[in-house]
């Protein structure tokens, strides 16, 4: 159920954007989903057409573009791509890491007219 919460600042942050810069209509808004983020495309895309009725983001395209699952170990610093939610690093079998990105849920860009 978090997705309407999200969908809704979501929204809010395209209508700003989109009035600041006097658009007639948001005709797509591209957005960054991580890997690990519990974030549901289909779930967003339910909630907005819901929420953005009535609104010049009505029928708006949701485009969601991936970013992969990428730690930093804390031993050699090195960054890796985690594979199978396995955090050990490959280079110094580590066994700490930190989320350097996979977890976005960001707008990355809108289109308007």
């Amino acid at each position: 159920m978090h997705e309407m919460s999200v969908t809704e600042s979501m929204l809010g942050v395209v209508l700003r954007h989109a009035q600041r810069n006097r658009a007639g209509k948001v005709t797509a808004i591209n957005m960054v989903l991580g890997e690990f983020s519990t974030v549901m495309p289909e779930s967003v895309q339910f909630y907005f057409d819901i929420i953005s009725k009535d609104t010049i983001a009505e029928g708006a395209d949701l485009n969601f573009r991936r970013t992969k699952l990428i730690a930093k170990c804390e031993t050699c610093g090195d960054e890796f791509e985690v594979v199978e939610y396995d955090f050990t690093c490959p280079g110094c079998k580590g066994e700490k890491s930190e989320i350097i990105s996979g977890r976005e849920f960001q707008v990355e860009s809108i289109e308007i007219s």
